[in-house]
């Protein structure tokens, strides 16, 4: 039996991640599932957008579903819980997949996989303003121990799938230092995997070789900013922030989630699409070895999409309940 964490948040995020949890019982799989908050509406509870009680939740648990929290500015206290927690529990690769779906949206052809450093860069939280506010600086942190292990991790993954190269993203000829770090660290890596290719491009290069011809990616490795632009870039051509997912992985702890936000106006109207969020809990199937539910669960989905049997975003009629309750018949 599998414990599994389950963070609504905030907007849309409880009714899709109720909508996970019921596709997820219907896969012959044991779960013992456990519920604890995160985001605003936390915070307007506890005083915390992420109190220590979740953290822990999430640490001993086999892996935890996250849905979607709202993070407003200028609110005395607050933090992103988001970036907290992958920060305080160490989730340093996030994994972004991004394949072809059988929708019109979608582009033919595409199966990459952004590895995304998660707890350092421009993402550091180190910030200050000085000469009476009119100059505000953010440090950049880039460490080498940071680096060895999302690359290693992306060269992995890349052995693991059978892929043949690895595309190291850097702006090594103007971030001399900080990427020329990333840089210098990935060539030592590249050695241990004589059989994957490794090719190296500029991040300004990699958008713009995203746009011509996302085909020729299998696998991307990049720092934190430079790889949550990327990937949000790329999953536009295979239908959009309502189907992408990602993974939060850390040595002992793993949070899986959609990418798309709490879109409050969506809440309560029924078309809030899940579809993001299945392909969410059947990466973390596969993180817990049940690569076969993790399969049936994702043909379950790419076949309602075939089938039009889609929420109003991908140009169907179905509300959440409906298409959840579709994937289930198919599953």
């Amino acid at each position: 039996m599998y414990k599994i964490c389950l963070l609504p948040g905030d907007g849309i995020g409880p009714e899709v991640i109720a909508a996970a949890k019921d596709v997820l019982t219907a896969l012959p799989v044991e779960w013992d599932f456990t519920e604890f908050g995160i985001g605003f509406g936390e915070y307007q509870r506890s005083g915390s957008p992420l109190p220590d009680s979740t953290l822990q939740a999430i640490l001993h648990a086999d892996a935890a579903l996250f849905g979607a929290v709202t993070t407003p500015p200028n609110i005395p206290n607050y933090f992103s819980p988001v970036v907290r927690m992958r920060q305080s529990l160490d989730l340093y690769a996030n994994l972004r997949p991004t394949r072809s779906i059988p929708h019109s949206s979608s582009r033919a052809g595409i199966d990459m996989l952004i590895v995304r450093e998660n707890t350092e860069g421009l993402y550091s939280g180190i910030e200050r303003v000085e000469e009476d506010g009119d100059r505000a600086i953010t440090e950049r942190v880039i460490t080498r121990k940071g680096s060895e292990r999302i690359i290693r991790k992306a060269f992995d993954l890349a052995r693991q799938t059978g892929r043949k190269s690895v595309h190291v993203v850097h702006k090594a000829n103007v971030l001399r230092q900080t990427c020329g770090l990333f840089r210098m660290v990935a060539f030592e890596i590249a050695k241990e995997y004589p059989e994957i290719t490794m090719n190296e491009m500029l991040v300004d290069t990699c958008a713009m070789e995203l746009v011509r011809a996302p085909e020729q990616f299998e696998v991307i490795v990049t720092t934190n900013l430079f790889g949550d632009i990327l990937s949000d870039e790329a999953c536009m051509f295979v239908g959009g922030l309502g189907v992408a997912a990602s993974g939060n992985i850390g040595a002992d702890a793993a949070v899986f989630e959609p990418v798309h936000g709490s879109a409050p106006t969506l809440v309560g109207t029924g078309k809030a699409n899940p579809t993001a969020t299945f392909l969410a809990a059947a990466m973390m199937l596969e993180y817990l070895g049940e690569n076969e539910q993790s399969a049936r669960l994702r043909n379950a989905v790419e076949t309602c999409i075939a089938s039009g049997q889609v929420t109003p975003d991908l140009g169907g009629s179905l509300t959440t309940g409906e298409m959840t309750k579709t994937v289930i018949q198919r599953i």
